[in-house]
């Protein structure tokens, strides 16, 4: 753990230099540019809110709020993986050519998104103001659950980088893994929904505890349990170990497979 913390110290500017060019490709001939970073998130939650509060009729207060409030870190998560996934296989000629920190590529995914993150938290203070919805002062806590999803994001998208390098089916696999996933946590819904005996099995979730830090904050005005900020980090750092331990052992490997 220490080497990856060195390394990324290390190597911080081209890992910005790598997420800014990466931003820059995504949105090239964009005519609206860096403000699809802002609309794809609020319109993914229109979309929602009407087929769930109108058409479903899901009873829930300020429902585009609550989902919004979880829907932008969600986001972050599976845009990051979706963009790490590629991110060797993608820059396999440059790898080829210069000796190059493989790390730097996974890593540069993941700040790319997290600009888009912090940009979309400007529409949502917006939103939360137009809906006369309570701006609550928890919104100051959002640094610790958007620290433990980063932690825990940057585990997943080592261990998909890698993957992805070995078996190419593994993007499109990933893709129907987020579906499910995004399903499976308590996005749209909420655990009080459910009869007390199953809930045990959304615990199983290790993203239903960071997502539950950002809903707390941003929609009930709440701040978690300790055992709940615990166990979001616990999560987060087992998945990290385990991303970055398997990255580390394959990452030699990559220029004979990209």
């Amino acid at each position: 753990m220490r080497e990856l913390i060195a390394e990324s110290f290390r190597y911080r500017e081209l890992i910005w230099a790598l997420a800014l060019k990466e931003l820059k490709i995504r949105y090239k001939r964009s005519v609206l540019g860096f403000l699809w970073a802002l609309l794809n998130p609020m319109l993914q939650m229109l979309v929602l809110t009407l087929v769930f509060s109108k058409i479903l009729s899901a009873n829930q207060y300020h429902y585009a709020i609550f989902i919004l409030s979880v829907l932008i870190p969600w986001t972050f998560f599976s845009q990051s993986l979706s963009y790490a996934a590629d991110s060797i296989v993608g820059n396999g000629d440059l790898i080829k050519k210069v000796r190059v920190p493989k790390l730097v590529f996974p890593m540069a995914a993941v700040v790319s998104n997290m600009i888009n993150f912090l940009l979309s938290l400007i529409p949502t203070a917006l939103i939360v103001i137009m809906m006369r919805h309570p701006f609550h002062w928890t919104w100051i806590y959002l640094p610790v659950p958007l620290l433990a999803l980063t932690i825990f994001t940057l585990g997943a998208t080592f261990f998909f980088a890698v993957a992805n390098v070995y078996y190419r089916d593994v993007g499109h696999i990933l893709q129907i893994l987020l579906q499910i996933w995004f399903y499976f946590s308590p996005i749209l819904y909420s655990l009080d929904m459910f009869p007390a005996q199953y809930r045990w099995l959304f615990k199983l979730n290790p993203m239903i505890y960071v997502l539950n830090g950002f809903r707390l904050s941003i929609y009930w005005g709440l701040l978690p349990a300790f055992q709940s900020i615990a166990a979001s980090f616990v999560c987060a750092f087992v998945a990290l170990a385990i991303g970055y331990g398997i990255f580390q052992k394959h990452q030699d490997e990559f220029v004979f497979y990209v």
